[in-house]
């Protein structure tokens, strides 16, 4: 990441509201909606060797509910069956069972080591699928979420080794040649890693184009990368362009490239660690500064001219631009200041100070190239002072009036586990790192399609708010635009020791989020009130309210999907497909 751009994100402050009094419990009925599967969801559990935190993330978490986000209320899942089953909604009160749009030529049940079948909804008429056991299926589908205009066709299958998920795909054209760009995500073993979890994660990105051969058009892979990483990432999305890709992971990923590129990369590592030598060593008391310069061996001392003023040093050798030069951190005694060579052809000034006792936390002011050498009793000094500051035990004296720390009075909401998570911007030609943003503290809370043309859209957790961030590849002054704020549904969601599922409405309407079972938590975003209402406390008029709203399913079947809408929410479990109507069409 040395040549990366290191940006950050820019809240909108007309988006954010200081003012947010919460969230008022709704007891309003939500109408909820049920339909039976045929067959139950082809659930895939983890493994005995899967036992890794990763791999819980990424297949033991995993969303096996598809939105559709090209047509409005389309969503998708795959049953036991190997049938890709589909459900379109136009009415909530004449609703059709699920039906089969395509099934998997493959026995799901014939792999012993397979993982949940995936898709990715590329285009308006293009698919992407994954049976689970390493097969990728490039899928034309026509016009999705009709019956008479859809019908899935596969132009291309391959074996693409061990088992993986899709993570995202695009469909774009470039140069007259249409392709397909494919994400997918594995968990696999690493012998070398032997103080670790033993697994790595790998991101290998393919391209599929369609190619002419005699005269007929068929498609190919034609480009296969491979990024590697220690953690499974939060968000991956590839640009639509097909230009470069984005990954919010907790640790980096890296392309693995080829061995010359590597020995390229030691060598221009090793020579970046010759140039940070230290220029000048320098050593301090009370009284006065000692700095040591070597210099070449046919510098004699009238080659030297060391200038001394009250506040600056200029030291030059021969005819060469000063080798420093600059404004002392504190002011000096300069007409009692020396300087000497020394046998081992060495340079050594000292410096006295104007004001005894003071230390220096550097010689030159925005000078780096020199270092510091303390003795053991200014280093003794040094840690005895900032002794207060530490201590071996969590609360060493809780009787005094400030202790230095109490945990206690944290909350877990204020806990975050993964304060080092990045977000990095990698070039599709150059496979390098071209913008990274450190996170910190604004945790991962979910990703949603607003827009199916551009990139997924991130919420981060923003103090006690969580924003909504959509990615603009195209645009490098407003790479990431602020869209919406769901206030306070930072800490709310905290709270929630149970999550499975965050989601929200692409009209930014509401956001919510489910339980491993039956509970479902909707947060609507503040709207005006149709009655008068006042603030206790204060005594004036409440112009709006948010509510929230919490829906019970009757089932005792884990939560399996969830997926929203503008107007609903999808939530599947291993027998049944509920909806909740969350919002009117009006």
């Amino acid at each position: 990441m040395a040549g990366a751009a290191h940006c950050s994100l820019k809240a909108k402050r007309l988006l954010l509201d200081p003012k947010f009094e919460g969230y008022k419990l709704s007891l309003e009925p939500l109408a909820c909606y049920q339909l039976g599967l045929d067959a139950a969801v082809a659930e895939v559990k983890l493994h005995d060797d899967q036992y890794t935190l990763d791999h819980m993330r990424a297949f033991g978490m995993y969303n096996y509910l598809h939105l559709d986000s090209w047509y409005q209320d389309n969503v998708y899942y795959v049953d036991q069956f190997g049938r890709v089953m589909n459900l379109s909604v136009t009415l909530d009160t004449a609703l059709q069972k699920p039906r089969e749009v395509f099934r998997l030529p493959t026995d799901l049940t014939a792999c012993d080591n397979r993982l949940c079948a995936s898709m990715h909804f590329s285009s308006s008429t293009w698919v992407t699928l994954s049976d689970g056991t390493g097969r990728l299926y490039l899928i034309k589908s026509g016009k999705r979420g009709n019956s008479a205009s859809e019908k899935w066709e596969i132009v291309f299958n391959e074996e693409l080794g061990s088992p993986f998920i899709i993570a995202h795909s695009v469909s774009f054209v470039k140069c007259d040649m249409h392709s397909v760009a494919v994400l997918l995500l594995r968990v696999e073993k690493d012998e070398l890693d032997t103080k670790g979890s033993g697994f790595h994660i790998t991101l290998e990105w393919v391209t599929v184009a369609e190619i002419s051969k005699e005269g007929d058009q068929g498609y190919e892979i034609v480009k296969r990368r491979v990024l590697q990483g220690k953690s499974v990432p939060h968000y991956a999305a590839i640009e639509p362009s097909g230009d470069g890709l984005m990954i919010v992971s907790y640790k980096p990923f890296k392309f693995m490239q080829d061995e010359d590129d590597t020995l390229e990369e030691n060598d221009n590592a090793k020579a970046t660690e010759e140039k940070k030598d230290p220029l000048y060593y320098w050593q301090q008391t009370e009284d006065d500064v000692t700095i040591t310069v070597h210099i070449p061996q046919d510098i004699t001392k009238d080659d030297i001219k060391v200038r001394f003023f009250p506040e600056n040093i200029c030291v030059t050798l021969k005819d060469q631009p000063p080798l420093m030069e600059g404004k002392l951190y504190s002011s000096v005694d300069h007409e009692s200041c020396t300087w000497i060579i020394r046998e081992n052809k060495s340079l050594e000034i000292s410096l006295i100070k104007k004001n005894e006792g003071p230390w220096w936390p550097e010689l030159i002011l925005g000078d780096t190239r020199g270092e510091l050498i303390m003795n053991s009793s200014q280093c003794s000094e040094i840690s005895e002072s900032l002794m207060h500051l530490t201590s071996e035990v969590m609360n060493p004296n809780p009787e005094k009036e400030n202790p230095p720390c109490n945990a206690q009075e944290l909350e877990e909401c204020d806990a975050f586990l993964e304060d080092c998570a990045s977000l990095c911007r990698f070039d599709g030609d150059t496979l390098k790192v071209t913008h990274v943003i450190h996170l910190g503290s604004n945790q991962y809370l979910f990703s949603v399609v607003v827009d199916p043309r551009e990139m997924p859209c991130f919420c981060l957790r923003h103090d006690v708010d969580a924003l909504l961030w959509q990615p603009h590849s195209d645009q490098p002054d407003n790479m990431w635009e602020h869209i919406a704020t769901f206030n306070a549904l930072g800490y709310v969601q905290a709270s929630k020791q149970d999550k499975k599922f965050m989601a929200c409405a692409p009209d930014y309407s509401y956001a919510a989020l489910c339980e491993c079972l039956r509970r479902v938590f909707i947060y609507r975003q503040p709207t005006p009130l149709s009655t008068v209402l006042y603030n206790r406390k204060e005594g004036r008029q409440v112009g709006q309210v948010a509510k929230q709203l919490v829906a019970t399913l009757e089932a005792n079947d884990p939560i399996l999907g969830f997926q929203a809408t503008s107007e609903r929410l999808f939530v599947l479990t291993t027998k049944t497909l509920f909806l909740i109507k969350v919002n009117s069409g009006n």
